[in-house]
């Protein structure tokens, strides 16, 4: 019993020599090879590999921290020619190049039912106050030589124009007409596409070269 014991056991570490040194291999038994290439094979461009320089870490993690940051895009326009000019002045002395970007965008003709121009401010007033009593709110208008005036629509087309107008004249409306506020044009848009709030503070500074253009979402 005792001697079938031994050749037992030498016949297991034969059998543990042979796998261990890959002589089973072929069997498909042998240990996972930890000798080159394969355990090159298993590295990702180890060649790429450095030691940053503490100077280089810092710059790296002012990078990662800047990405981090919250972002919101913002947007302001239409600039005509000079406007445009004064603008890209004041943002090349202070932002950096990748910060903004002016694009060029096609304004569509805008035709307007008008009613105007008032010899004052309280003629203005008189006639706003009529036109709430008719549940009629006026709008805004964009070209500053129809002020002192009113707008009770803008429209893409003279026609869609003339048809609101008839029917205002319908529900009393007499001295309006229908005006073109804006021809079709080239004009420009500025675009802040990555605006920290640091740079929300710096931009406050530039608000006189925006020409009265309030900076708005990009959404």
């Amino acid at each position: 019993m005792l001697r079938l014991l031994v050749l037992l056991l030498i016949l297991a570490n034969g059998v543990y020599f042979a796998w261990s040194e890959g002589m089973l291999r072929a069997y498909g038994f042998a240990p996972a090879q930890q000798r080159e290439p394969q355990r090159l094979a298993q590295q990702v461009r180890p060649d790429a590999i450095r030691v940053l320089t503490p100077a280089e870490f810092k710059r790296v993690e002012a990078q990662v921290h800047a990405e981090l940051v919250p972002k919101e895009c913002l947007m302001a326009g239409p600039f005509d020619d000079a406007q445009v000019a004064s603008l890209r002045r004041v943002l090349e002395s202070a932002l950096a190049p990748d910060a903004w970007h002016i694009d060029t965008i096609t304004v569509p003709a805008r035709w307007i039912v008008y009613m105007g121009k008032f010899a004052n401010a309280e003629a203005l007033a008189k006639k706003q106050g009529e036109l709430a009593a008719m549940k009629l709110v006026p709008q805004a208008l964009t070209n500053p030589d129809l002020e002192i005036g009113l707008s009770l629509g803008g429209f893409a087309t003279q026609a869609e124009a003339t048809a609101e107008l008839n029917k205002l004249t319908l529900r009393g409306i007499r001295t309006a007409k229908v005006l073109l506020e804006r021809q079709e044009g080239k004009l420009s848009q500025l675009k802040l596409p990555a605006v920290t709030a640091e740079m929300k503070a710096q931009l406050a500074d530039f608000k006189p070269s925006l020409a009265g253009k309030p900076l708005h979402s990009c959404n």
